[in-house]
C-alpha cells in the first residue's frame, strides 16, 4: 500500500525507534537518561506489532531500532522478525557489550540487515571511559566480530568530541582492521544529559570544518561507507570539494544515491526521519524534544502527512539567520536540534557552524 498524501515526496527514509531507555551502561553523552531497570512505560510487544504496521505503509524502509540498549528487551528479535514480515528493512543500534556468538545468531536469524556498533575511541580507556564501563571497549569489538563471522552487515558509530576528535584517523584504521561495512560519524548534539557535557567538549566551528573535510577526503579512499550525521555542514563541504575538483580538472566519484550509504542532505528531521521514543511519541529526531504526535492516540500515517513541525521543517525557507540566507540551505538545513539546544528556536541559525553565506 504506498501513500503519498499529504507528505508529497517526503517520505520516511529512516525512523529511529528508541525501544526502551533500560541499558548496561551509564554514557556520559547519552540522551536516554539510561537505568538498568525496563522503563515501565516502554511500549508493550502488541503495541509495538501495531507501530510497525502502521510504519509499514511506507515501506520498504528502514527501522533502526534503538535504545537505551534494544537488546535490553527480551522481546527485541520478535519485533524485528515482526517488522520483517511487513517488508521493513531493521537495523539495530546497539553498544555492542552484550553480542557474543549466541547473540549474533539470534540477531542473524531475526533477519536484522545492519548492526551499528557504537566506539567512541580507539583504544580500551577513551572508550570505556565514555561509556561508564571496564571491558566494554572489548566487548563491543568482540561483539563486531561475531556478527561478522556470520555475515550480519556491521557498521561503527562514532560520537565525536574533544575526547575523541584526535583519534579519528585511528577509529578509522580500526574500522578497516576490524572489517565493518560502514563508518558513521556523529558530531555531539548538546542535549538532555549532553546538555551537562561542557560546551567546551563539543566541536564546533573551524574543527568542525577540519573534521568533516578530514572525513569527506577519506570517504574517497577508505573502501568504507562513510556518512557524517547530525553534522548537516558535510553536506556543504562535500559539494565545495566536489566542485573545487572539478574547477582543477579532475575526476568526481558519484554520489551514492540509495541505500543505507545514500548521500542525502543534511538535516532531514521530520523530511527523512523520524524518532519515535520508547512511549510511543514521535519526534523529528532523537534529539529534537518538539513533538510531532502520540502513536497511542493517533496514526503514524497522520502524524507524519500532518504534524505542524514536520510541515515546517520540510520547507527550508522558513529556516532564519544565515542558514535562512545561505546558498546551501537546501543541501544542509543546519541541524534543528543544536539550533533548538542553544536558542530555543529550531528554526535558528546553526550555531556550530562557521560558513559565511554569500548573499
Amino acid at each position: 500500500m504506498q501513500h503519498h498524501g499529504a507528505a508529497g515526496g517526503n517520505r520516511p527514509r529512516l525512523v529511529f525507534w528508541e525501544l526502551t531507555t533500560g541499558c548496561n551502561l551509564r554514557c556520559i553523552h547519552c540522551r536516554a537518561s539510561a537505568t538498568e531497570l525496563m522503563s515501565p512505560d516502554d511500549l508493550n510487544y502488541q503495541q509495538c506489532c501495531e507501530v510497525i504496521d502502521q510504519i509499514a505503509e511506507y515501506a520498504p524502509l528502514i527501522l533502526v531500532l534503538s535504545g537505551g540498549e534494544p537488546l535490553w528487551r527480551r522481546d527485541v528479535f520478535d519485533i524485528a522478525r515482526h517488522a520483517r514480515s511487513r517488508n521493513l528493512r531493521v537495523a539495530l543500534a546497539t553498544n555492542g557489550t552484550l553480542v557474543d556468538e549466541a547473540m549474533a545468531h539470534r540477531i542473524h536469524e531475526a533477519g536484522i540487515a545492519r548492526v551499528s556498533v557504537s566506539l567512541d575511541g580507539a583504544d580500551r580507556v577513551t572508550h570505556d571511559t565514555f561509556r561508564g564501563h571496564v571491558g566494554a571497549f572489548d566487548a563491543a569489538i568482540h561483539g563486531l566480530e561475531c556478527l561478522k563471522e556470520l555475515g550480519v552487515s556491521t557498521q561503527i558509530n562514532t560520537t565525536v568530541s574533544q575526547h575523541n576528535a584526535h583519534q579519528l584517523p585511528e577509529i578509522l584504521k580500526l574500522a578497516q582492521r576490524v572489517g565493518v561495512d560502514a563508518f558513521h560519524l556523529f558530531l555531539l548534539v548538546p542535549v538532555g544529559c549532553g546538555l551537562s557535557i561542557a560546551e567546551d567538549q563539543t566541536i564546533q566551528g573551524k574543527e568542525a570544518e577540519e573534521i568533516l573535510t578530514w572525513f569527506y577526503e577519506r570517504s574517497l579512499d577508505s573502501n568504507l561507507e562513510m556518512k557524517a550525521t547530525c553534522a548537516p555542514h558535510y553536506y556543504r563541504i562535500a559539494r565545495q570539494k566536489r566542485a573545487e575538483a572539478r574547477r582543477a580538472g579532475q575526476a568526481v566519484p558519484a554520489i551514492p544515491g540509495h541505500g543505507m550509504n545514500a548521500m542525502t542532505r543534511g538535516c532531514l528531521a521530520g523530511s527523512g526521519v523520524c524518532f519515535v521514543s520508547h512511549k510511543g511519541e514521535v519526534f523529528p529526531c532523537g534529539y529534537l524534544p518538539v513533538a510531532a504526535g502520540d502513536l497511542r492516540r493517533q496514526s503514524f500515517r497522520e502524524i507524519w502527512e500532518n504534524a505542524e513541525v514536520f510541515e515546517i521543517l520540510r520547507n527550508p525557507d522558513k529556516l532564519e539567520g544565515k542558514c535562512g540566507c545561505c546558498e546551501f540551505k537546501h543541501v544542509c538545513m543546519g541541524c534543528r536540534a543544536r539550533a533548538f539546544g542553544m536558542t530555543g528556536n529550531y528554526l535558528g541559525e546553526e550555531p556550530f557552524c562557521v560558513y559565511q553565506p554569500a548573499r
